[in-house]
């Protein structure tokens, strides 16, 4: 019988590399008009495994992964120093797709970390150094005399990049693309990365 909504998602029809995979959903999401394309959400552990998840925001994606920026001594860095496995999950629901993707995360090169921080907003730069990220702090108001008093003493000058505030890229060990169908009967299709760097693609029961 006829399904509504989208059409099925079939095996034949995906790219064998799921990094290429992942750039064409990217792309038809982008043309739907997705609201906050590149909010993803990151999970976690610590060394014994307790769980943590936050949203973060996709800053670029290539054959070797999946980057973001946040500060090195924040709860996250401070878990993925000590347990380098971690997931991420992006939601789409304007075109009713998400990703799922698992692996190991690892620090991008200084320079890669300077590259980035140099096109950020002034005032996103200058707040890098103003947090210290997760640590308590005693007030807001604290947190806002730091911030006039360092956009005072860098003025007319170049923010340099703190050392503790960089990037992490994810190299995913596995990719699932899941798809709502009908009857929830939702296609859920799992590449994962062979010992020869190659991958594998199979299909999931929904």
């Amino acid at each position: 019988m006829p399904e509504p909504g989208l059409p099925p998602l079939i095996e034949k029809d995906l790219d064998p590399n799921p990094i290429t995979q992942f750039h064409r959903w990217f792309e038809q999401a982008q043309a739907a008009n997705v609201l906050q394309l590149d909010a993803m959400a990151l999970a976690t552990a610590t060394k014994d495994g307790k769980p943590s998840v936050r949203m973060v925001l996709l800053k670029s994606f290539d054959s070797e992964g999946f980057v973001f920026y946040t500060n090195y001594d924040s709860r996250k860095g401070k878990e993925l120093a000590l347990n380098p496995a971690a997931a991420l999950v992006f939601h789409w629901p304007e075109v009713e797709r998400q990703v799922r993707i698992e692996g190991l995360v690892e620090k991008v090169s200084p320079e890669e970390s300077d590259a980035y921080f140099e096109t950020r907003p002034r005032e996103s730069q200058i707040g890098a150094h103003v947090s210290a990220q997760s640590e308590p702090i005693g007030s807001r108001g604290k947190l806002e005399r730091r911030f006039e008093e360092l956009q005072k003493q860098y003025e007319g000058r170049p923010i340099p990049r703190p050392s503790y505030w960089g990037g992490y890229r994810l190299k995913p060990t596995q990719i699932e693309f899941f798809q709502s169908r009908f009857a929830r009967l939702n296609d859920r299709i799992l590449y994962e990365r062979q010992e020869d760097g190659t991958w594998s693609m199979k299909r999931l029961a929904p």
